[in-house]
């Protein structure tokens, strides 16, 4: 009987709290109403994730107008703010959907250039 290693509590955690399965990132983005800043921020999110996750993401857009309670519990300080839930770590970004490179760093899908 071949040896079965033990899997990390980590490992589990983030599949079961995916539940889309193994690799899935949980977004929310957080928005101030329709501005032409909240539409870029969606646009250019869901493009990066149609680019580099394609099917491997559940992205919740949530505007603080309409669900403001929200705001307390994430500690909400500024919009657009990208939150990472899942996998860990868990990742905040203000304000930096319109850069390409930083999102990937933060979703740790490119790799930080160590000069």
């Amino acid at each position: 009987m071949p040896d079965k290693k033990p899997k990390s509590s980590t490992k589990k955690f983030e599949k079961a709290g995916a539940g889309t399965g193994s690799g899935t990132y949980v977004l929310r983005l957080y928005v101030a109403g329709a501005t032409p800043q909240s539409i870029k921020a969606i646009t250019n999110l869901k493009r990066v994730c149609e680019e580099y996750i394609p099917r491997r993401y559940d992205l919740e857009v949530i505007n603080i107008y309409q669900q403001p309670a929200l705001l307390v519990g994430e500690q909400i300080l500024a919009t657009p703010t990208l939150i990472k839930k899942l996998p860990l770590p868990l990742r905040n970004f203000i304000d930096d959907t319109a850069n390409t490179e930083k999102i990937l760093l933060g979703l740790d899908l490119r790799k930080k250039d160590r000069k």
